[in-house]
């Protein structure tokens, strides 16, 4: 009887990740078409505002960040440059990387959605408090991280 109701726990908990990716994802898109982007541009440039520290990010850090290839970074930022949404550079101690930072266009252009966003964001996080986001927070953080190592047994085990 508990092994069901946990099965049952645990494919809710499933499908209701799967809706809130859906629904993040057209919250992405709608963020993205409104600066003339395309979703997966959008969060290149939410990772590059999350991980530069003032010296630029490199493109292998913004794929590991959102888990998708380097080589379609590389793809998508070169049009994001074109569209002075970033700017790219050689790294000063090896130039076989290259940072990449966000253009004062963007900044801007990202800036004049914060209002819109906080107002999203609160309607988001509704009757959540600090407290429980934190641990929500916790838990997602091991359920990745065991996510991770299910997939690469799982991958294992393919093989």
């Amino acid at each position: 009887m508990i092994e069901k109701r946990l099965d049952r726990a645990i494919t809710d908990f499933i499908w209701n990740v799967v809706e809130i990716h859906s629904q993040l994802e057209d919250i992405h898109t709608s963020w993205a078409t409104l600066l003339g982007i395309t979703e997966p541009q959008w969060l290149i440039l939410m990772a590059i505002t999350e991980l530069d520290e003032g010296r630029g990010v490199a493109g292998i850090d913004i794929a590991n960040k959102l888990r998708i290839h380097p080589a379609f970074v590389t793809n998508q930022t070169k049009s994001l440059e074109k569209g002075g949404f970033l700017s790219r550079r050689p790294a000063a101690d090896d130039a076989r990387f290259v940072l990449m930072s966000l253009t004062e266009k963007a900044t801007t252009e990202i800036g004049k959605l914060s209002k819109r966003r906080l107002a999203l964001n609160s309607t988001m996080f509704n009757e959540l408090d600090e407290e429980t986001l934190a641990d929500l927070n916790a838990a997602l953080a091991k359920l990745a991280k065991n996510a991770r190592l299910a997939a690469r047994l799982l991958a294992i085990d393919a093989s």
